[in-house]
């Protein structure tokens, strides 16, 4: 909560806290309160000292060495130092009345009572004081519980927009992982296209045809699938790691798809030139067969090697585990659909391609 006034954000605060705690999935909610605090205030009178020949600053260390403390020294005990503090002891200093009791001394050798100096009394006031942005605020601490941050956010948001009402110069600031969350998916919608992107011009370069490598992108939706199919089994929700795990699984999406490819290609030269002129649909179909059932023991080895080394990561619950266990779901789920559909899917399009012109 941002604003001027810190007792109308405490106010606030306490609103919001009690609209939060209707809302589903929430664990707990904490309005920091910006008004409470206790304080012991010293009202100096300047005419007053100076009349006995103090200082606003004399009257002030008496203050601070009486009731505060002052350290005076340190000793050393051993390899270590500890400071020495020196102040009243508190059975003077446990009181109001006996504040008011504490002495000082002039520069005469009198000792004026502090009562005779200054005004005392205890007032409330803010325990501390925030700011940001030259705004002073109040912070709401919420813990959630069974769903992700973005999601439980909107309802949040929902609820506090149509439950209270701000004044004018007063807003609400949704922070913590949520603002981290925000700037990472702005992050991500730059950086997920440009990696798509690339993979693209890099099979286009390798292919010098724009349907080859089309073909092969298609190996990317394919892993997706299975991905999100297990994040929803696992109850993993989008994240940044979650975002990582899904730019990697593009990457090998794409390096199966194009095994595959060359495998086709190979199939496809070898039957056209063995057939020449001759060279029909069903001298196509045969082609495709025999280059995808090539293409299924190095894709299987392949699957079978990252699976191998992202299994381990999935059972581990060491220290940065949870982290790592949402990079890996997608490589998983992803590599799983990606090589049924890629054996399936794949040379069913590249038979279309190639067979677009040619006999029955």
């Amino acid at each position: 909560l941002m604003g001027e006034d810190l007792r109308v954000l405490n106010n606030l605060g306490e609103q919001v806290e009690a609209i939060i705690r209707e809302v589903p999935h929430t664990l707990s909610v904490y309005a920091e309160r910006v008004t409470g605090g206790n304080f012991l205030d010293y009202r100096i009178n300047r005419e007053e000292a100076a009349r006995y020949g103090l200082t606003v600053g004399d009257v002030q260390d008496i203050i601070i060495s009486a009731v505060g403390g002052m350290n005076i020294t340190t000793t050393v005990e051993g390899l270590e130092r500890y400071p020495v503090n020196l102040r009243y002891k508190a059975e003077f200093r446990d009181s109001p009345e006996k504040l008011r009791r504490i002495l000082v001394p002039t520069p005469n050798g009198a000792q004026v009572p502090i009562t005779q100096l200054a005004d005392i009394e205890f007032v409330k006031g803010p325990p501390s004081i925030k700011s940001e942005n030259a705004r002073k605020n109040a912070w709401i601490y919420i813990d959630l519980r069974g769903i992700d941050v973005g999601t439980y956010v909107k309802m949040a948001q929902q609820a506090v927009s149509e439950k209270l009402k701000l004044p004018s110069g007063y807003s609400i600031v949704w922070s913590g992982q949520y603002e981290y969350m925000q700037r990472a998916k702005k992050r991500l919608i730059v950086v997920v296209p440009m990696t798509l992107l690339i993979i693209f011009l890099l099979l286009y370069f390798n292919f010098k045809n724009v349907t080859e490598s089309l073909i092969v992108m298609l190996s990317v939706p394919f892993s997706l699938t299975g991905g999100l199919w297990l994040m929803y089994l696992l109850g993993y929700h989008m994240s940044v790691a979650v975002g990582v795990g899904f730019i990697a699984l593009a990457g090998v999406a794409a390096e199966t798809g194009v095994v595959m490819l060359i495998y086709l290609d190979q199939a496809y030269k070898k039957f056209k030139a063995q057939y020449g002129e001759n060279f029909n649909r069903l001298h196509l179909y045969e082609a495709i067969e025999e280059g995808a059932a090539l293409r299924v023991r190095p894709k299987m080895m392949t699957v079978v090697a990252i699976m191998a080394g992202l299994m381990p990561i999935m059972w581990s619950h060491g220290t940065g585990s949870e982290v790592m266990k949402r990079i890996a779901a997608p490589m998983v789920g992803g590599m799983v659909s990606a090589t049924i559909l890629t054996l399936i899917v794949v040379p069913a399009i590249y038979g279309l391609w190639r067979g677009w012109n040619l006999e029955e």
